[in-house]
């Protein structure tokens, strides 16, 4: 292991992408993605609704907790595989029967997860972006325009990710900066212009429901629903696992960067999240604001207009910035399953720009395919909530695959970056969560029941998982072996593997 090239070369790949990303740029690309001036912010209505200032602010913190033990289970598998391929190659490494299978299925989770947390995350940007518009260009918000922005947004971030991993490096170091300056300005203005402020015990202990539900305990169902803003939040950061092979000392920086990416955005985030909870001077007039926003609304209330749409600026900023980074992570994603066949078209996808030492092709395929997700919210907004959900379940559920499969192997031999005795007790505490998500997340938001209200997800999620188990079936199984070494492939073709 003496470099990462020759680690690499023991996982069978040969060195194609640029390895150029130091460990803050690992870290920064997770952070980015994570993103509290993104998620936090385009998914703070959710919380209002559902649960209120409890939910926002004991919520996050509580999910946050949990979090951190998934992450620190995933940094320790990554450490012993630094490879772009992550969570389904590491299935692959891990199970003891049916390898192929597990690495087909996480894959196909894993590449829906990546697809669904890009379109939420631009979308979320067109959102706020629209509502920036609205504030110092007296622009009307619609369906359309958010749309188009939306377009604009992941166009703007697929050109961007083609020249190369040198600028990704660039925009990423500054986006944590932008995102940690940022919070910093926020909380400084909320704690200090305000008139008045929300008494700390409301903050912290208040319960709102908004859901339509009046069942006996429907308080607390609102709360647990409302943990989906945080927990959208808390996605994206197995990023540092997949830009591993762009990265130095790999096998120490990836799981470094997994981890504080979402250390820091647990602290950073519920600071930011108390100082606008604290701020809001009309709940209601928040939770149905015109801009389609609330935390929109929330700083105008709370700082004026022009000072309230410079905060808003800041958050847009740091959202353009955080898509940029998830374009990165889902292209290196569907490079690597490209790369071992497993995507319709793989010749294509998995084909590196020699000048730009990136997957040009990939990053186009999540372009086009993100938009196609988001689509549906010409007609419907709840496709917004939708794709936040399944973004959530299907990378919770790849990201605790290969966990799962680490406990149940005795033979795991760990790499520099080790959990030690504590690895068992925080790998189950990781796999009992993400199984408690995986039923909230598809519980209905909201009462009555209709068609507009519906929680699409676990129909999104049956479809996928499906379409994977029948193609699997009908033939995917007898020609996917799972991770294919691509070193042996180019010298049995005579390509130099130096």
């Amino acid at each position: 292991m003496s470099t990462d090239e020759e680690r690499l070369a023991q996982l069978g790949y040969k060195q194609e992408l640029h390895r150029r990303l130091s460990g803050f740029s690992n870290f920064a690309v997770s952070f980015s993605i994570i993103s509290i001036l993104a998620g936090a912010i385009t998914s703070y209505g959710i919380a209002m609704k559902a649960g209120g200032p409890v939910a926002i602010t004991l919520g996050w913190l509580g999910v946050g907790v949990m979090v951190t033990f998934v992450a620190l289970a995933m940094a320790e598998v990554c450490s012993a595989y630094p490879t772009a391929g992550a969570l389904y190659w590491w299935a692959a490494a891990l199970a003891k029967r049916n390898k192929a299978a597990w690495a087909w299925f996480i894959g196909w989770f894993n590449f829906l997860g990546e697809v669904a947390v890009t379109a939420a995350i631009d979308f979320g940007a067109a959102i706020t972006t629209a509502a920036f518009f609205s504030l110092t260009l007296g622009m009307e918000v619609t369906a359309l325009k958010t749309f188009l922005i939306f377009l604009v947004i992941i166009a703007v971030h697929g050109l961007l990710n083609t020249f190369g991993v040198s600028l990704v490096r660039i925009l990423s170091d500054v986006s944590a900066w932008w995102h940690l300056v940022g919070v910093a300005v926020i909380v400084g203005v909320l704690a200090v212009v305000p008139d008045q402020h929300k008494p700390l015990s409301e903050v912290f202990f208040e319960v709102h429901n908004a859901t339509g539900f009046t069942f006996a305990g429907a308080g607390v169902y609102a709360v647990l629903v409302g943990l989906l803003m945080a927990q959208y939040t808390y996605t994206g950061y197995d990023a540092s696992a997949h830009v591993a092979e762009e990265t130095h000392d790999a096998a120490r920086a990836a799981p470094r960067g997994i981890v504080m990416s979402v250390v820091v955005s647990v602290i950073a985030g519920f600071v930011l999240l108390v100082a606008i909870t604290w701020s809001i001077q009309d709940y209601e007039g928040s939770l149905g604001t015109p801009l389609g926003l609330p935390p929109a609304q929330i700083f105008i209330d709370a700082a004026g207009h022009d000072l309230g749409a410079f905060l808003l600026f800041i958050c847009m900023i740091a959202q353009w910035f955080c898509g940029m980074a998830s374009v990165t992570a889902n292209s290196r994603m569907s490079y690597a399953f490209a790369r071992d066949d497993a995507l319709p078209g793989s010749w294509i996808w998995k084909k590196v720009n020699p000048r730009t030492g990136t997957p040009t092709n990939s990053i186009w395929l999540c372009v086009a395919l993100s938009t196609l997700l988001v689509l549906p919210s010409l007609w419907n907004v709840v496709a917004y909530y939708a794709a936040t959900s399944i973004a959530v379940i299907g990378l919770y559920i790849a990201y605790v695959g290969p966990v799962l499969l680490r406990r149940l192997n005795p033979d795991f031999q760990p790499g520099p970056w080790s959990l030690g005795r504590w690895s068992a007790p925080v790998g189950w505490i990781a796999i009992v969560w993400v199984g408690v998500i995986c039923v909230l997340f598809v519980l209905p938001p909201g009462s009555p029941i209709t068609a507009e209200t519906f929680n699409y997800t676990i129909v999104a999620v049956a479809v996928v998982l499906g379409a994977a188990a029948i193609w699997w079936f009908a033939g995917a199984r007898k020609w996917f072996t799972g991770p294919k070494q691509n070193l042996l492939e180019k010298a049995a073709h005579g390509e130099s593997t130096d």
